[in-house]
This record gives C-alpha cells, structure tokens and sequence, in this order.
C-alpha cells in the first residue's frame, strides 16, 4: 500500500523531540538526515550524532490525514524552528530489496568478489562472498572496509588464525575464512553485529570456522592477523589491549581512520608494531605492521 512521507528540517537540539513528537501522533518510522552535508566522522560509542541542520523524516499509513499533522507540529514547536515541510504519497515497494539497485558484486585484489545474492560472480581463481546490507555495518562500499578487503586478498591468509575487533557485518572475519584462514574470531560491542556476523557466516557455509563474542565472552589471545576496521578514538583508546592480541612476529590491520589522524593512532602503537606505509582510499586510511 502507499505511504504518507513527511518531512521538516531542524535544529539538532530539537530533532529528538520532533521525532519521538511524529512517533507518538503514530509515525510507522522516524529517521534522521543530514540537511546540509555535514560530516559526521567518529560519534562516542553508544552516541547517536545529530547533524546541525536535521532532516526528520516521518512514514505514515494512509488513514493519519497530514495537513491534521502538520498543524499538531506547528502547535508544539515554534514555525521558526522548522523549515521546509514537505509531504508526499510514496509507492509501497520490496523495501529489503530495494538497495539492490545500487548495491552490485565489487572485486578486491582480483581474488575476492563480494556479491549480493542472486549476483554472485565465480571466476577461477577467486573466493565469492555473499553479502546483503542488514543489521550492521560493513558491505564493502565504504573505504575504510574496502581497505581491509583488499588486504586480505592480497595476503596469504591459508592456516592463519584471524580475530576481526570490531566486526560489525562479519564481512572480514567471513573474507579471510574464504580466502582461506583456519579459524575466524569476531568481536563486537553491538548484539546486532553478531547476530549479523553469524547470519552472514551461515550464508556463506562457513559458520563451522567462525566464533562469534561480545566483549565480556571474549578470552584474549594471541592470533596471526588482526583486523580492527573500528575508528581513531577508540583504536587510540584501546592500543595496548589491541597489540596484546596479535603474536610475535604477525599483523596488525587497522582501519576507520581519517588521514589527519594516522600519525595519532600510529604514535599510540608503535612501541610495538613497526608499520608499512599507510594507504589512503578517499579521506581514508589503512595502516599496516608487523608485531615486533
């Protein structure tokens, strides 16, 4: 069925309560957008970032008549606080499928394809990991995932333990099983990453070489690659706890850091990783190194 689409926009002071206002005159789904394409680059964890200029968007079932709405919304907020109220019917459509007309295979390393279903690309020579956008982080089209993918294709992963810190979709630690790694370690903060992780693992068969941990599940040891695709502040944060988890003489990938902040994060770990050359993707940066 269509769908009544409303949306105004507003100061990030006020976004919260306009949205849980939408919510309680029985709004289906309320989201946030940015209005001005404003960055927003690393939020605290648990922190929901807000943009200056917010966009609100409401979805309503037909029956809620929106000019009655619209009058409820200038009634509790003050009209110069809104702007740009618009309103429209939108088609009702496979929305869990309705990405796929953006999201298409990527290839890494002429080795490793990630595909969504029913795309799957199968070449000699290379792994096919199979991927949806869903619960969490990670498909692969951003740069600091593509970093780490193109990684692993390009190392001999055969018979290595691998930790994934940070795993949000599962996409690395499912990545390097396929490129061949023994065992797989995925840790998250986030219950709905490892719901996604093992979802993921399942749809590619390798659920058997994956072990899935929150924080407080997860016995720190010593594995031969890991990956941390997290963000500067917490990688900076966590360094030595980081550095205890990879072996003597094995490596340390570290992804979701901004150029400017490469030195910082490099500085906090180098008494005891001795880096490569950092490699940029956009605004992005991909750093390297060997456990001394």
């Amino acid at each position: 069925m269509p769908w009544h689409q409303i949306s105004v926009i507003t100061n990030e002071d006020l976004a919260p309560r306009l949205a849980d206002f939408f919510d309680n005159l029985g709004a289906v789904s309320v989201t946030y957008m940015d209005a001005e394409d404003e960055p927003v680059y690393e939020p605290a964890i648990g922190e929901t970032k807000i943009w200056s200029n917010t966009e609100v968007i409401a979805l309503y079932e037909l029956d809620p008549e929106p000019e009655l709405i619209k009058t409820l919304v200038y009634a509790q907020f003050k009209s110069e606080q809104l702007r740009n109220w618009q309103h429209e019917v939108v088609e009702d459509q496979e929305w869990e499928r309705a990405w796929m007309e953006y999201y298409k295979p990527m290839k890494f390393a002429d080795k490793l394809w990630v595909c969504p279903t029913d795309q799957e690309q199968y070449e000699p020579g290379t792994a096919c990991l199979t991927l949806d956008p869903g619960l969490a982080f990670g498909t692969g089209t951003h740069p600091t995932t593509a970093l780490c993918l193109e990684w692993l294709a390009s190392h001999d992963l055969t018979g290595k333990t691998v930790i994934d810190y940070g795993c949000g979709s599962g996409i690395l630690a499912v990545a390097a099983i396929l490129l061949g790694a023994k065992q797989a370690h995925a840790v998250d903060i986030d219950p709905q990453a490892i719901t996604a992780t093992q979802s993921n693992a399942q749809k590619n068969n390798v659920q058997d070489k994956i072990i899935c941990y929150l924080p407080e599940q997860f016995v720190p040891f010593q594995a031969d690659v890991v990956l941390a695709n997290i963000l500067a502040k917490p990688l900076i944060d966590m360094a030595e706890q980081i550095c205890n988890l990879v072996a003597p003489g094995c490596q340390l990938v570290l992804s979701g850091i901004l150029h400017e902040q490469a030195e910082s994060v490099m500085n906090a770990y180098r008494q005891h990783i001795t880096f490569s050359a950092p490699v940029q993707q956009e605004d992005w940066i991909r750093l390297e190194g060997v456990k001394r």
